[in-house]
């Protein structure tokens, strides 16, 4: 067999062992998909549609919150009923209530019927109670509303049942009232009262890239430039580094960067309250879905709380993990080969990042005595190189060397070395390192020495 084909063979496995893993993890897993409306009417909404059968049929307890602000826009339009929105709620008279809730229902049942024609069974329901917006600040909001309540029992039951209940954009009050809720925010609503594990915003065009966004430095980016993954500090980062005076989701087919940083509002609000994790995915893309729940980075932006993955010590059951983020790395001469022997004798030196229980970076840092030690096999899997892991590992390994008060860091290097000189590591001579180190440093590799001074 030849190695490229060995390397294609091995990536496969690991994608398949990707997915396997990630099934696992979410089998009757909570998940929220607010739909944008904009999906019916365009040629991927039966993908998407197909792909929401598939996590169903996977174990994941599914609802759904469609967008109706399109078909509320026709009805209304076409019954000449005047409208106005004010910080992203519309307004209307009493009158058009009874349209707002045909085209509501209407999306639902698009929707409904779709999943019928995957083979399973939605049931639309009135399971939120809502009351007036009222008059704020001069305004009175009529037909708007807020969410109340929640029908915990009913919705629960819907699950059990193996059904996907669907909520459309309207609440009643305790007396029957109808109002008008905003889908998004009720899909938000819904996944923090049901403590979701995923939040999904599946939205047309969304992107959260340097293209149409101020990105502060400490946030990592894919090659494409795109944000693929924040914590909620990082969030906090980004809106106050795109501030606007006055932000809410406007009610129209143009998708802003206003929108956007709603959307990540409501994000950040989502997870600081109970909700794993949040994902804004373009819409336009098919397959979107299960890339961003099958993978580990997917295919949109995540927002989650600050323990998605977490540096941690090596233990021995981690070196199969370990061998494989570093094979690609052999593979390019850039480390050195490391078999499992010498892993189980020295693991103690080495850290990983884990990842939803897998293994997706690692580092040592061998002590050769009580002034310097040596960082090495630095290694990160392809699908977290962008989300800036390995400076934040070296800077662990940093952290751990003052805290046992080494005066300095070195590392061998053949082909990284402007990377570990933009930490702050700088050209040594081979003398400098440690005798036993010097023993098996080969010339013929040629390894050249960086060193870093620790501050104490």
């Amino acid at each position: 067999m030849e190695k490229t084909e060995e390397v294609s063979i091995q990536t496969k496995a690991e994608r398949i062992r990707d997915v396997i893993r990630y099934i696992k993890k979410f089998k009757n897993a909570a998940i929220v998909i607010y739909l944008d409306d904009r999906i019916i009417d365009s040629p991927l909404f039966t993908s998407h549609i197909h792909d929401i059968s598939l996590l169903h049929d996977a174990g994941l307890k599914v609802s759904i919150v469609p967008g109706a602000h399109r078909r509320i826009d026709k009805i209304l339009n076409e019954n000449n009923i005047d409208w106005t929105i004010r910080n992203g709620c519309r307004i209307t008279n009493p009158e058009a209530i009874p349209l707002i809730k045909t085209a509501a229902f209407d999306v639902s049942n698009t929707i409904m019927t779709s999943l019928a024609g995957e083979h399973l069974t939605a049931v639309i329901g009135n399971w939120v109670r809502a009351r007036g917006k009222g008059v704020l600040d001069g305004i009175d909001y009529g037909t708007s509303g807020e969410i109340d309540k929640l029908e915990d029992s009913a919705i629960e039951q819907v699950l059990e049942n193996g059904f996907i209940p669907i909520f459309p954009c309207i609440g009643w009050s305790l007396s029957g009232k109808p109002y008008n809720i905003s889908s998004i925010q009720l899909a938000t609503q819904i996944a923090i009262h049901m403590q979701a594990d995923k939040l999904f915003f599946l939205v047309p065009e969304v992107e959260i890239s340097k293209k149409y966004f101020s990105i502060p430095e400490e946030i990592g980016l894919s090659p494409e430039g795109n944000i693929p993954a924040m914590n909620i500090e990082e969030v906090d980062s980004l809106l106050k580094a795109n501030k606007t005076n006055d932000r809410h989701l406007n009610d129209t087919d143009e998708l802003t960067s206003e929108n956007i940083i709603s959307m990540l509002e409501l994000a950040r609000m989502a997870c600081t309250q109970g909700v794993t994790r949040v994902h804004l995915l373009n819409s336009s893309f098919e397959g979107t879905l299960p890339c961003e729940i099958f993978s580990d980075l997917g295919s949109g932006t995540m927002v989650y709380s600050s323990n998605y993955g977490k540096f941690r010590a090596m233990r021995r059951e981690d070196i199969s993990g370990v061998l494989s983020v570093i094979r690609p790395f052999v593979n390019k001469k850039i480390l050195l080969p490391r078999t499992e022997k010498q892993l189980l004798g020295s693991y103690n030196d080495y850290i990983v990042y884990e990842l939803d229980g897998a293994i997706r970076a690692c580092a040592a840092l061998h002590i050769y005595d009580r002034k310097q030690a040596e960082i090495a096999a630095v290694a990160v899997d392809e699908s977290c190189s962008h989300i800036g892991i390995g400076p934040k590992m070296i800077s662990y390994l940093i952290d751990k060397a003052k805290t046992i008060s080494l005066e300095s860091i070195f590392i061998l290097t053949t082909q990284t070395a402007d990377w570990f000189e933009t930490l702050g590591f700088h050209p040594d001579s081979i003398d400098s390192i440690p005798q036993k180190r010097k023993e098996s440093w080969s010339p013929e590799r040629g390894s050249k020495v960086f060193r870093l001074q620790i501050k104490k």
